[in-house]
């Protein structure tokens, strides 16, 4: 646990939720135990749609589609997302919810792996989400940088494992210890990569907040 369960659960009961359909597609997938974004970083991400007013998104890791559909609903109303997702049993589902919330000329949803995608895409991104295979984020990161343009946000999720990355390499789970050297690599080219500067805020599971920098003048 990151953030003391008390006070989580107050911060949370101050939130007033989403629209119906975003209300009832999360409670069914924590009915069906399916991964989706917690409420802090759902609020999180509003803020920064209100903020930055993203119109060309990339979302890795789209599971059900939730955080593909808040992001319709609370960014501008003329924005496009990109969304990647591998998981085969996951796919039709997301398809049936982005059906049923009108949603479908907003999203390009690509079915398979994220790093084949990643290396194929063109042009930037104003924002990037990623909320995928956690141990892989770090070898996302060079063709995430080649997608972004200076002003550009990447957003990574579920950054401190709930707490485990501050712990000894020992005292993690044998089976969990190659996602927490690969997210302790991957926090630290965040902090140290020279086109970003990023903060790393202990919010849900974690989250990092990088932006790129523009070009500096010698």
């Amino acid at each position: 646990m990151i953030v003391e369960e008390r006070m989580r659960i107050y911060i949370n009961s101050l939130d007033p939720g989403n629209t119906p359909f975003l209300e009832e597609l999360e409670q069914s997938a924590h009915a069906d135990r399916v991964p989706i974004i917690r409420r802090e970083m759902q609020s999180f991400i509003k803020v920064l749609l209100e903020i930055q007013k993203p119109k060309r998104i990339l979302e890795v890791g789209t599971a059900i589609g939730f955080s593909t559909l808040l992001i319709c609903q609370y960014g501008p109303p003329d924005l496009h997302i990109t969304t990647i997702e591998n998981y085969e049993k996951r796919i039709p589902i997301a398809k049936e919810n982005f059906r049923r919330a009108g949603r479908e000329r907003q999203i390009t949803f690509l079915e398979g792996d994220a790093g084949k995608y990643l290396k194929e895409l063109e042009g930037t991104f104003d924002l990037i989400f990623m909320d995928a295979a956690k141990g892989q984020y770090i070898n996302w990161l060079p063709d995430v940088l080649r997608l972004m343009k200076e002003g550009s946000v990447l957003l990574s999720d579920n950054v401190l494992q709930e707490g485990d990355i501050v712990e000894s390499h020992y005292l993690v789970e044998r089976r969990n210890r190659t996602i927490y050297k690969r997210m302790r690599e991957y926090l630290y080219e965040l902090k140290h990569c020279p086109e970003l500067v990023t903060s790393i805020l202990p919010l849900g599971d974690g989250a990092a907040v990088s932006v790129k920098k523009g070009q500096q003048e010698e």
